[in-house]
Formats: structure tokens, C-alpha cells, sequence
């Protein structure tokens, strides 16, 4: 009888039935087009004040749009519009963002307003910040506001993983991401029912977010970089190596950050921090030059459009200098995320490397380096992967970006990430 029962196999979860399913989809629509919404009205926004600032205001000035003397004028001044956000507006715009990553918690509405103010200022100004972070807080918030109020009997632990499904795939223009990060954050967790039961509201959610943006805004992370048509032993090779370099420099910076963050941290006041910080990244820019500002997304693209304009040389100091901005920006109190300064980052030590060596592709190049940075910096393997994946839109890529994750991963696993806990200890 035991050795009966020891053949049998383990039980296995049980499928939802399709009527426990059925009223989540309200709900999770609703979720992911408001959630996209916000997004592109953030992300339009801070654009257009991008343009007058960085356009017809210093033309009118007589001063050069990217002189440095401009750099340090609009990075100090955006650091005074968002001290003055941070102390003045109700709320304080959040908590120390040095301290959220992808998973924000539900913060009161009150701190909503404030938070996207000092999000898109940060995004127009120039500072190296994405905006996943203060967006996703801001969807997360209100959704748990009004989704408890309207919708009493739903748990109310579905609306903060409805809200952040819809900002990933707004954000990425694809449900896939969505569901990669909630995926990952359910490994390890007890779940009723299967997988795809529990993936079920979020990927509507995602699903709705993504062809949201889709329709209104068009993202598109493809780089346009040449296809790897053949894979062989050197294109292995480089990708293992480039992605275990840039993990290892990522690295670095993660165990710079507690550092840096104290450093502002001394000055005490947001009318001291964040000016200080928009003053060092102003010589930062001006060392780096005008690509190394902003999220970096655009600027990528133009890197990638002309990978033999810029010397190996020129694109490791961009490298260097955007992951000391990233750094400066994200310790001083700016809000905002860390994945798109990290895709600039990856992506130009990868062009580096094509520079350095021609044998190296450049799709492998930055696919491979925005991996590796990626995986130091956030410490979420699918949402790596998926990036870097998408950049160089390859087939015979994944295959390789597959490979050089495993000595990357076996890098960084069990180390700090690039995010505090309120103490100011890191996260691991």
C-alpha cells in the first residue's frame, strides 16, 4: 500500500471554474484602460513642458538648447520645482522613492496630485528617471481608492495587482510584461487554483493597458538594430561577456546607492536635495553631453540608429556618466524609475563592445548589456529578458540572451538591489 501511494502522483491544483473568473473582467478592463490613460496623459504632458524648455525657451534666451550653461540652469531649476512639490504640496509627493520599486503600495489619494506633479517636472527637466515608478504608485493609489469604494465586495489585494499589470503593459505596450512581473512575484507564494486562474484579471488588465497606449500613443522599444541572421561560438561568447560586464558595473552602483543616498540625505531639507542633486547632474550632463539626460528611451534609439557614429570611448563615458546620474537622480529624492536609464546604460557598454570589436553584433551588443544591467539594477529576471529581447526584436537573440543570463544571474542573486528600505538599508 505505501509503495501504492508513493507511485501516485502529487494532487495538483485544481482550475477555477469559468464563473469564478466572469466578474473580474469588468473591473480589470476598467482598470487597464484608466491605468494607460494616466500614463499617456502624464507621459504627453511632461513631453510637450520637454519641448518649451528645451526648445523655444532658451531660443528666446539666446542661450543654446543643450549649452551647458542651459544644462545647469534646467536641472537646477527642476530640482527647485520639485524641492518646493516635495515640500509644499500635500502629501510630499510619497515616500522616498529611493525606497519603491514596481510594487508600490496603495498611498492615499491626497498624495496622488503631488506625485504626478513632481513626476512630470523630473520627466521634462532632464533628470535620468523613468516614469514606471510614480506611475504605477499613482494607478496603484487610485485604483485601491475607487475600486474599494465602487466595488465594496471585490479583495481589495486585486486592485493594486490589477493596477500595476495595466501600467506594465501600458507602459511596454505588450500584456507579456505584465505578466512576466506577476508571474514572478506569485514564485514562492501560496495560490488557489492554477497559474493562468490567478493570471487571469491582471493579463486583462495588461491586455487593456497595452492596446490603450497602443491606439493612442504607439510606443515601440524596437531599435531597428540588424537582425542576427546566424548564430556562432564568438556571438556566445560576447554575449556571455557583455552581460556579465555590465551586471558587474550595475553591481557597483547598487552598492554605491546607500551611499550616495545618506550623502543627500545629510542636507535634510527637499530644498536642499534636490537642488543639490539637479547641480551635480547638471555637470554630469555636461560631462556625458545631451544624450545622457532625460529616461534615455529616445536617446537610445538615436544611439542605435548610427552605432558607428561615437567612438568606444564616447559611448563608455555616456555609459559611465548615465549610471552616475541614475544614481544622483534616484538618491537625491527625484520620483521617479530605474529600468529606462538602465536600458541607456546596458545599451551603450554594448555598443561599446561592437565599437572595441567589430566581430560583435550590435543587436548582441545591446541586447546583451541591457540584460546584464537590468539584472544588477532591479533584480527581475523576466522583465530583463523581456526587455533586452525586444530591443533587438531577434529570434536567434532570445537564444543567446537565455545563455548569458545564467552567469549574469549567478552574478547578482543574493546581492543588494538599487532600491532602500525606509532605514536606508538595501533590499536584497
Amino acid at each position: 500500500m505505501a509503495q501504492e501511494t508513493a507511485r501516485q502522483p502529487p494532487p495538483t491544483a485544481s482550475t477555477a471554474p469559468a464563473r469564478s473568473l466572469l466578474p473580474f473582467i469588468l473591473p480589470a478592463v476598467v482598470v487597464g484602460v484608466a491605468a494607460a490613460l494616466v500614463f499617456v496623459g502624464v507621459s504627453a504632458a511632461a513631453e510637450r513642458l520637454q519641448h518649451v524648455l528645451w526648445g523655444p525657451l532658451p531660443d528666446a534666451l539666446g542661450v543654446g538648447r543643450y549649452s551647458v550653461q542651459w544644462m545647469f540652469v534646467m536641472l537646477v531649476a527642476t530640482g527647485i520645482a520639485v524641492g518646493l512639490v516635495v515640500w509644499k504640496v500635500p502629501g510630499h509627493a510619497g515616500p522616498d522613492p529611493a525606497t519603491l520599486g514596481l510594487d508600490a503600495p496603495a498611498l492615499p489619494p491626497v498624495v496622488l496630485p503631488g506625485l504626478v506633479l513632481a513626476a512630470a517636472l523630473m520627466l521634462a527637466g532632464g533628470p535620468s528617471l523613468g516614469p514606471e515608478n510614480p506611475v504605477i504608485a499613482v494607478n496603484v493609489g487610485l485604483a485601491a481608492w475607487l475600486g474599494t469604494r465602487l466595488l465594496p465586495r471585490t479583495p481589495d489585494s486585486l486592485w493594486p495587482v490589477l493596477a500595476e499589470s495595466a501600467t506594465i503593459g501600458a507602459l511596454f505596450g505588450t500584456p507579456v510584461a505584465a505578466a512576466l512581473v506577476i508571474s514572478e512575484a506569485l514564485a514562492g507564494k501560496p495560490m488557489r487554483g492554477r497559474l493562468w486562474d490567478n493570471l487571469f484579471a491582471p493579463l486583462t488588465a495588461g491586455a487593456c493597458g497595452a492596446l490603450t497606449t497602443s491606439l493612442v500613443f504607439r510606443p515601440t522599444f524596437d531599435l531597428g538594430l540588424p537582425p542576427l541572421r546566424h548564430l556562432d561560438a564568438k556571438d556566445v561568447l560576447a554575449a556571455v561577456v557583455i552581460a556579465s560586464a555590465a551586471a558587474l558595473l550595475g553591481l557597483g552602483a547598487v552598492y554605491a546607492f546607500p551611499y550616495v543616498h545618506a550623502g543627500f540625505r545629510r542636507l535634510r531639507h527637499p530644498m536642499l536635495m534636490l537642488p543639490a542633486g539637479g547641480l551635480v547632474l547638471g555637470a554630469l550632463g555636461a560631462l556625458g553631453g545631451r544624450l545622457t539626460l532625460f529616461k534615455g528611451l529616445a536617446e537610445v534609439g538615436e544611439l542605435a540608429r548610427n552605432p558607428a557614429g561615437w567612438s568606444a570611448g564616447q559611448f563608455a563615458v555616456m555609459a559611465v556618466v548615465k549610471l552616475a546620474a541614475l544614481l544622483v537622480a534616484a538618491a537625491c529624492g527625484f520620483r521617479g524609475g530605474r529600468i529606462f536609464p538602465a536600458v541607456f546604460i546596458g545599451a551603450s557598454l554594448g555598443l561599446c563592445a561592437h565599437a572595441l570589436v567589430p566581430a560583435v553584433h550590435p543587436s548582441v551588443g545591446v541586447a546583451t548589456g541591457v540584460l546584464g544591467m537590468l539584472l544588477a539594477v532591479t533584480r527581475q529576471g523576466w522583465v530583463s529578458l523581456f526587455t533586452a529581447a525586444v530591443l533587438a526584436a531577434s529570434p536567434a537573440v532570445l537564444t543567446l540572451l537565455c545563455v548569458a543570463s545564467l552567469p549574469a544571474w549567478l552574478l547578482v542573486t543574493g546581492r543588494p538591489q538599487l532600491q532602500l528600505r525606509p532605514d536606508g538599508t538595501p533590499v536584497r
